[in-house]
């Protein structure tokens, strides 16, 4: 878990994702449809993502991906996302975290 916690330290916003998964585009589209720039982790293509994706299971995000981090707090994953923005939650948290302005 220490890895997860190096990629997303001083980060507004990390998104885990693989290059294949269409719900993780989904999620990082409707991040940046607020204006927010998400740090995007492909754990199918960088070195270590088989590592990543072990610790975000042990996180307890089941799939591992889209595995959203806003202000260095684990948020979840897709659905978890989706619930945020439902409630109108999720760009109140992206602009405490910094990762948006208005």
């Amino acid at each position: 878990m220490d890895i997860v916690k190096r990629l997303v330290a001083e980060k507004p916003v990390v998104i885990f994702s693989k290059s294949t998964c269409c719900m993780s585009h989904s999620i990082r589209a409707l991040i940046c449809s607020f204006g927010a720039n998400p740090t995007v982790y492909e754990l199918d293509q960088i070195p270590n993502g088989q590592q990543v994706e072990k610790a975000l299971r042990q996180l307890g995000c089941q799939p591992s991906v889209p595995a959203v981090f806003i202000g260095e707090e684990f948020v979840g994953g897709d659905q978890q996302v989706m619930s945020l923005q439902v409630k109108n939650q999720l760009g109140t948290m992206l602009k405490n975290a910094g990762a948006i302005w208005i």
